[in-house]
This record gives C-alpha cells, structure tokens and sequence, in this order.
C-alpha cells in the first residue's frame, strides 16, 4: 500500500509540474512525499500530510474529488497501520509488533 500512494504521488506530482501550473509548491511538495513513503522514511508524519494535501487539493480544485479521496484514504490507512517491516523506519526504530493473546484459557 505504501508503495502505490508514493508511485501515484510521484506519478500525480510530476505531471502537475509538466503542465506548468501556477503554484508549482504542491506538486513539489507531494514527489517529496512520494519518495519519503516509498523509503518509508517518517511514514506515520508523510502519511498524515498526505491527509491534508488532499484535503486542501479538494478545497483548491473544484470538480472531482474522488482522486483526492484515494490519496486521503491511503494516507490515513498509512497512518493507522505504519510503514511495514521493510521500511527505513523499521530499520532506524525497530519494527513495532503487537501481539494479541487469547486470554480464554
């Protein structure tokens, strides 16, 4: 998961400079992104403001709003469940387990 929301952010984020928008700091701002997840490099930080840029891109961009939906969604699921075992987080921190026993016995 944390691989397809940083290939789509960088994808998205590239071909918003190609067209040469006028405010050139939010597709900037999401390769940045893109490539901190892809490393999984501050994923819990990366992720949440994944959240909020897609959030200002559906105040900013009028029209649909589904795009910016999937990123939010994806971000927030990144967030809850963090970068995974093969992540530079994992490596720097330590991969964080939590283990569920049944206690019925």
């Amino acid at each position: 998961m944390r691989l397809v929301a940083a290939a789509s952010l960088i994808i998205h984020g590239i071909m918003k400079l190609q067209t040469g928008s006028a405010i050139h700091l939010l597709p900037v701002f999401a390769i940045a992104l893109g490539i901190l997840l892809l490393a999984g490099l501050w994923t819990p930080i990366s992720g949440s403001l994944v959240v909020m840029l897609a959030m200002w891109n559906i105040v900013l961009r009028p029209g649909d709003p589904w795009g910016c939906i999937f990123f939010a969604t994806l971000g927030a699921a990144l967030v809850l469940l963090g970068p995974g075992g093969w992540s530079a987080d994992a490596r720097l921190f330590g991969w964080k387990r939590i283990d569920i026993r049944d206690h019925r016995n």
